[in-house]
């Protein structure tokens, strides 16, 4: 059975109320989700307390987003019960979405390249995360992850959603066209 490839968005923003660079992190990360076929899958987010499944708070992303067709493909993520969400690790990250990879251009852990993730993800799935906010992740959280990725090999920082889209047309095209 092939391997899963995920998108993982780790909240380093505000912990307590849905922000806008919340809502803008989702309406960028689905349409990439789609597009790749990839899972959607966020950590610490603060979503609204009345949406309480997966499509409810993609239709909430959606109803005030022009971005990804207007949020639809958000929905269809969600529908096809493609996107979810955690609460933060505090231990490790949920091992359903495969091993996580810490993207980073500071790498400090094992790294692993975009070649070995494509070679492996015939029978392996990975989870690829993105630290959102100013400072992405801390040391420590990402210690959570069992390898690191620095995209360009060169210790370049990127903005997050430059650095989700990169990330993950890469791991695409490696998957797909070796």
């Amino acid at each position: 059975m092939p391997g899963r490839i995920s998108i993982g968005l780790f909240n380093t923003y505000d912990r307590s109320k849905f922000r806008e660079a919340h809502r803008r992190a989702l309406a960028r990360a689905a349409p990439l989700a789609m597009a790749f076929d990839f899972n959607l899958v966020t950590f610490g987010f603060p979503f609204p307390e009345d949406r309480k499944t997966p499509v409810e708070i993609a239709r909430f992303v959606a109803d005030s987003t022009s971005i990804g067709a207007g949020g639809r493909y958000f929905i269809e993520l969600a529908e096809a019960g493609r996107f979810h969400y955690f609460d933060l690790p505090k231990s490790g990250f949920p091992p359903q979405f495969g091993t996580p990879v810490i993207t980073t251009s500071k790498p400090e852990m094992q790294e692993i390249g975009i070649k070995e993730i494509a070679e492996r993800s015939s029978n392996e799935s990975f989870l690829l995360v993105f630290g959102l906010g100013p400072h992405g992740m801390s040391r420590k959280e990402k210690t959570l992850g069992k390898y690191h990725l620095d995209l360009t090999g060169k210790g370049i920082s990127m903005e997050t959603c430059t650095a989700m889209g990169a990330v993950s047309a890469a791991v695409w095209n490696a998957v797909n066209n070796g």
